[in-house]
């Protein structure tokens, strides 16, 4: 029985170094090229991410479900948006996973964020990013790589944030 049980510590251990070591939730890294994307409305208009060649953009991952995500964006609203609202080098992309422009809308006035909502009802453009886990963020620098990335929310991800945002705008 005790060979069993060290056995079975054993194995058990080797999978979540294995975990730790390979994160499979990221499809993209920093370094990356951000990956081409379409985000596709209900009134069929589309907004192509080549539109947004030469900014700093900020990508940013959430579902109205999910309580990490409340957190983040209401300090992106506080914090964040009043920051950079007007500023025509930069470009936040806040996309709701697996939510429609009906479901965004409604969410959106429920919250009074002044910041827009982007759908990505089938997981098409999240699914460019990575596989699990929200919220995320990543940030394009204007030569179109990824400089920063986060996943979950803490306080002290966010500063950094916002310091990588300062650092890619002075650029």
């Amino acid at each position: 029985m005790r060979k069993f049980l060290l056995l079975a510590v054993v194995i058990c251990t080797a999978f979540i170094a294995r975990a730790q070591a390979t994160d499979e939730s990221d499809r993209i890294k920093t370094g990356d090229t951000m990956p081409a994307f379409t985000i596709v409305f209900n009134n069929g208009n589309k907004l192509e991410s080549a539109a947004f060649k030469g900014k700093v953009v900020l990508v940013n991952f959430f579902a109205t479900w999910c309580p990490p995500c409340q957190k983040e964006l209401a300090e992106v609203q506080q914090v964040l948006w009043s920051k950079y609202e007007n500023n025509k080098d930069f470009v936040l992309l806040v996309v709701g996973r697996e939510h429609s422009d009906a479901e965004l809308a409604a969410y959106n006035e429920k919250k009074g964020f002044t910041f827009p909502l982007y759908p990505d009802k089938n997981r098409a453009i999240y699914s460019a990013f990575a596989n699990s886990l929200i919220p995320r963020c990543y940030l394009i620098g204007k030569e179109g790589k990824v400089v920063y990335t986060s996943k979950g929310y803490k306080e002290e991800d966010f500063k950094e944030l916002m310091e990588q945002i300062e650092k890619e705008l002075k650029k």
